[in-house]
């Protein structure tokens, strides 16, 4: 079987489930595992390299609103591969190719390829395409074995926590010029992991707030992770803000309790390594917490004097 991969969170289940040599093509972001980025690519974004985040915001807002798409399809690269699977989705036109970006290729397919397009709204809709992705590609049981790991792992987490534990509030911050909430399966992430989101809402997609809101939310703990972006970028980003004196007052700041976390590896792609995220969250909410040794390496603390600026918030 020759499997295209338009989307990284299902490059990563494939090579999970042992399809390395399956897969014939990727997209440009698909850079996990490193064996990935050997991949022929036959999707680019269009967004310039190196925008900032605001000037990201508002090409993506300029492209949705004239309806074009984000992507440039390689037709020509596609149509050499030859595959008999394709597997992008349709839950952010933003993140990841959609079937609009490649219909036109696949009308010059003689067979065409079969398309799985994942949709997922909720953790149990993640662990769901794990198994829809194995059934297509023949791994049925490879699938059915990755899901139970992943429940074995949660499971040994939630053993240690507290129930009658106060649960912290939690603010995730999926983007910070302008700011976005963290959604879909993020605040059921937060919530296996002991705590309680203070903005968001479970299966519902992420949304801009001001800056007032996250400040009136008064979380105990603040989540800096940009999709995209990894721990230490999303710390400078953080740390580059100009933020106004009520930032400081908030809980999580004047505990410090302020983290930088990775999103593309652990919360923005839907995939095996969201039980990791899960794990991360839990060791930030509660240091006593056992996780393993990827989670806790992952955690990025922001010092109090660098997460609080006293200049004006423009």
């Amino acid at each position: 079987m020759r499997i295209v991969s338009l989307l990284p969170s299902a490059t990563e289940i494939l090579f999970a489930l042992g399809l390395d040599r399956e897969i014939a093509g990727v997209s440009h972001e698909c850079d996990f595992p490193s064996q990935a980025r050997s991949k022929p690519v036959v999707i680019h974004s269009r967004l310039p390299e190196g925008a900032s985040p605001v000037e990201i915001d508002r090409l993506v807002r300029e492209y949705v609103s004239r309806g074009e798409s984000l992507y440039s399809v390689d037709f020509e690269k596609l149509e050499k591969l030859h595959p008999d699977l394709i597997i992008t989705q349709d839950l952010c036109h933003v993140c990841a190719a959609s079937p609009d970006d490649f219909a036109t290729a696949l009308t010059r397919f003689d067979p065409r390829p079969e398309v799985l397009t994942l949709n997922p709204q909720d953790l149990g809709d993640v662990w769901r395409d794990i198994l829809l992705v194995g059934e297509a590609a023949c791994r049925g049981s490879q699938a059915e074995a990755l899901v139970a790991e992943i429940g074995k792992r949660q499971g040994i987490l939630e053993s240690q926590l507290d129930p009658s534990a106060r649960r912290p509030r939690v603010a995730f911050l999926e983007w910070l010029e302008p700011i976005y909430i963290g959604g879909h399966w993020v605040p059921e992430m937060i919530r296996s992991a002991g705590g309680e989101d203070a903005i968001g809402s479970a299966r519902k997609p992420s949304f801009r707030v001001h800056l007032q809101d996250v400040i009136e939310a008064r979380p105990d703990v603040l989540l800096v992770a940009p999709c995209g972006y990894s721990g230490k970028q999303a710390r400078q980003e953080y740390e580059s803000l100009a933020l106004p004196d009520q930032w400081s007052a908030m809980p999580a700041v004047q505990n410090n309790r302020v983290y930088a976390l990775e999103a593309s590896s652990y919360f923005s792609r839907p995939g095996p390594r969201l039980v990791t995220g899960i794990e991360i969250l839990a060791k930030v909410l509660d240091p006593s917490i056992a996780v393993s040794r990827e989670a806790e390496s992952a955690i990025l603390r922001i010092p109090s004097e660098r997460a609080a600026s006293r200049a004006a918030y423009v």
